[in-house]
């Protein structure tokens, strides 16, 4: 058999033999194969080049899969899996993306741990626990989540911990259990959550409504507008509420 045509249809290679038999192929497999117009080519080669098309097909496969979205090497595995492939292709298209470095287990992490530290309310004891569950070491785990500046956690359990208490329709010893539940929940440290709970000193919000109306009666007497909102929002900081609790309720 000679190749009597080769044309590019997409990202293939439409090979026409003289025999009328056609195929299509990857430019992979053209360089590795040497095929050229006019190459003569035998039975054995054909079946050759038949193999190596497929596991071009799911390599390729892969490639547009991790580039929509960075992919550890178990969701690779399990993409591989939903397709009819060989193990010897699984295991070849695993290790050639694994060399040019589209899997890699301690760069996806990274990426993860990033995403989630600051574009989520996600504790670190989650974030490890979600890793883990993607077969990525614990040691790398604990490894870049040891590098992060514990003050970011810190500061993100006093944010969730105002948020939460914020117009909540709990007071007292149910507000602070449910609000440290909640961020136990979130994957932070327990201890971490009680020592910043309770040097906030969380004021309920049916109590900041009472100081409020009790402000309002005491200085619109006197003030109006802008410096009576002023003058409120100064007495209520002065109580020790938050400035997020005390916008919330003077508008």
């Amino acid at each position: 058999m000679k190749i009597e045509k080769i044309k590019k249809t997409g990202k293939k290679y439409k090979i026409v033999l003289d025999n009328d038999l056609t195929f299509t192929t990857y430019d992979d497999v053209l360089i590795n194969n040497g095929l050229l117009y006019n190459k003569e080519i035998d039975q054995s080669l054909l079946n050759e080049i038949v193999l190596e098309t497929s596991f071009y097909d799911i390599y390729y496969k892969c490639v547009n899969y991790i580039t929509k979205k960075l992919r550890s090497e178990k969701e690779i595995s399990e993409y591989i899996d939903s397709y009819n492939v060989s193990d010897t292709d699984k295991s070849k298209t695993i290790l050639k993306l694994k060399s040019i470095g589209l899997i890699n287990d301690t760069n996806y992490a990274k990426a993860y741990i990033s995403d989630k530290i600051n574009l989520s309310s996600d504790g670190p004891i989650k974030i490890k626990n979600e890793l883990l569950k993607h077969n990525i070491d614990s040691n790398i785990i604990d490894e870049i989540i040891s590098n992060i500046d514990p003050n970011i956690n810190l500061e993100k359990i006093k944010k969730l911990i105002i948020k939460k208490t914020k117009n909540s329709k709990y007071t007292g010893y149910t507000l602070k259990q449910k609000v440290v539940n909640d961020l136990i929940n979130l994957g932070y440290d327990k201890s971490d959550v009680l020592n910043i709970y309770d040097n906030l000193d969380i004021k309920d919000s049916s109590q900041i409504d009472k100081d409020y109306d009790k402000f309002y009666k005491k200085y619109s007497l006197k003030y109006t507008g802008s410096e009576l909102n002023k003058k409120i929002k100064s007495k209520l900081y002065q109580k020790g509420y938050s400035m997020d609790m005390i916008n919330d309720i003077v508008k």
